[in-house]
């Protein structure tokens, strides 16, 4: 209930400094250069739902959900004037059940590296895996480690940390280092992990 109160909180005061309103070039370029072919797709995290927009007008059949209810209402009415047909939900993705399942592809940018301890990281990297359908693909936008603590900034991670977690359910086809898609003037690093279900 804490990590909700947060969120809710944080969209209450404007103090989101991640929506950029606009989509993540990190996903654009993931699913354009692979190329990811449209299937039933869900975005964990979806804010204000720039990227499940982004998704929706390459083809893709979007399922989108955060804890906030603020960001979904924006999203929904963002996604209402775009004139797309995506599925935005208030949900935690931790605790409640996602319908639609199974999904071919599953993004979310954030989410994964919001979790301190290893426990709750394979806790939610478990949760992605079933709800993909066999050899589906997961994409994260993760914060590195790879530069000092920010403030403001993201959670930051180490590859190892990545990798210990995700590696018993999925394989891994792409891990290097980026940055968010930011109004900073120095955008935070990242780690872009694309990976895919094992079994």
């Amino acid at each position: 209930m804490k990590r909700e109160t947060n969120w809710h909180e944080r969209y209450m005061t404007g103090d989101i400094p991640w929506d950029t309103g606009r989509y993540d070039f990190n996903l654009s370029k993931i699913v354009t250069r692979r190329p990811i072919q449209p299937c039933k797709t869900l975005e964990v995290g979806c804010g204000t739902g720039s990227n499940a927009i982004w998704l929706s007008r390459q083809g893709f059949s979007v399922t989108a959900v955060d804890v906030s209810e603020i960001a979904v209402q924006r999203a929904i009415k963002k996604s209402s004037k775009a004139r797309l047909a995506c599925n935005f939900f208030v949900a935690n993705f931790m605790k409640q059940k996602i319908s639609s399942a199974p999904f071919g592809f599953v993004f979310d940018r954030g989410c994964f590296h919001s979790f301190d301890s290893p426990k709750e990281r394979s806790k939610y990297v478990k949760i992605v895996n079933s709800y993909l359908k066999r050899r589906g693909l997961w994409l994260t936008l993760v914060g590195s480690a790879d530069e000092p603590p920010r403030n403001p900034g993201p959670p930051q991670r180490t590859a190892r940390d990545i990798t210990t977690a995700v590696e018993p359910y999925f394989n891994i086809l792409s891990l290097y280092a980026s940055h968010f898609d930011s109004n900073m003037q120095k955008p935070p690093k990242a780690w872009v992990c694309l990976m895919q279900k094992r079994k």
